[in-house]
């Protein structure tokens, strides 16, 4: 399935310097005014991570628009609970649940996409929120390295999981939606391992450590898998793409401490974007963007250009690899069968 002529593949990176780059996306768009009315009226919405920060804002720009039904996808059931009082306090239109969801088990990931499939009559958009930022090696449950496994792996096994059921439980009147929460750290990754062969193992290894390069090269995951998981899926069926809120006064890296701390609080301070700013770029790409958004990289409210390498034909078979690696990956879950079924 081919994506629309102005797709993040057809663009070209046009900034002198990365950091440029970083100034242009994060003080020069114009944020579109926030929508109002009822355009979410009779739709369901999962939004993952929300118990706090962007994903917890973006609940209250969802419900704002008349969301029917809200699944806030949870870690920790208790926070969100706290949450979804809130919310059903300004909200009482909403149907408004709080689900388990451990980012980093596929046991989880799994178990949550089949009660997706076995309680939800309808299902319209999924946005993927959830992320980890660790300043120290660790690695989850699968024995992957845990960044690698909760911002790449456990969020692209759930996109898949999730595509056959939104094709199928979608309103008839528009694309189901999956939006995939990136970042534009991707284009700062220097992925020193990228020919390494197998690449996935690659990562779970403490040598040579970086916290920075290891949340960069993630969010570069995802645009390296959003190219190949969009050529499964038509647009007509569940609109895919990947979303960057800028840098936003979150609590992503709570983990920080010391000078690091001290490092992003200043940052996050002088030139974060709110966290209401931030959540309107899930609005716009999970809402708002049309099938000219499927499989494309959204940067300040428009379709950007995909991280620089992407670009570079000596790249493409470090795409292809990952990607195979991947699907292997996700043998257990039959996602390479569900993939070729969405085809159908």
């Amino acid at each position: 399935m081919s994506v629309g002529v102005y797709d993040s593949k057809s663009l070209q990176l046009g900034c002198p310097s990365l950091w440029f780059y970083f100034a242009r996306e994060q003080f020069l768009p114009s944020r579109p005014s926030l929508r109002t009315g009822s355009q979410l009226a009779g739709k369901t919405a999962i939004i993952t991570g929300s118990s706090t920060g962007l994903g917890k804002e973006a609940c209250t720009l969802f419900l704002n628009l008349k969301l029917s039904r809200l699944i806030l996808a949870v870690r920790t059931v208790k926070k969100g609970e706290d949450v979804a009082a809130e919310l059903r306090v300004k909200f009482p239109h909403a149907k408004i649940e709080v689900w388990e969801l451990e980012m980093s088990s596929y046991d989880s990931v799994q178990a949550f996409a089949k009660r997706v499939d076995a309680e939800l009559d309808q299902l319209d958009v999924a946005v993927l929120n959830a992320a980890q930022a660790c300043f120290d090696y660790a690695t989850s449950s699968t024995g992957h390295e845990r960044v690698i496994q909760v911002n790449y792996l456990s969020t692209f096994l759930l996109a898949i999981l999730l595509s056959p059921i939104i094709k199928r439980k979608r309103a008839p009147d528009s694309p189901g939606r999956i939006t995939i929460v990136g970042s534009g750290v991707a284009y700062y990754s220097k992925f020193p391992n990228r020919n390494s062969v197998p690449l996935l193992p690659s990562f779970d290894t403490d040598k040579d450590w970086d916290f920075d390069e290891r949340y960069n090269v993630s969010k570069l995951l995802g645009h390296m898998a959003i190219l190949k998981l969009a050529h499964y899926i038509d647009p007509k069926d569940v609109i895919v793409n990947v979303v960057n809120p800028g840098f936003c006064k979150s609590d992503l890296a709570r983990e920080a401490s010391g000078m690091m701390f001290v490092m992003f609080t200043l940052m996050k301070t002088f030139v974060g974007h709110s966290s209401e700013v931030g959540a309107s770029t899930y609005l716009d790409a999970a809402v708002s963007q049309g099938k000219d958004s499927h499989g494309c990289f959204i940067s300040g409210w428009a379709i950007k250009p995909f991280a620089p390498p992407l670009y570079s034909p000596e790249f493409r078979p470090v795409v292809d690899r990952l990607w195979d690696e991947t699907l292997q990956e996700f043998e257990f879950a039959g996602a390479k069968q569900i993939l070729e079924h969405m085809r159908d």
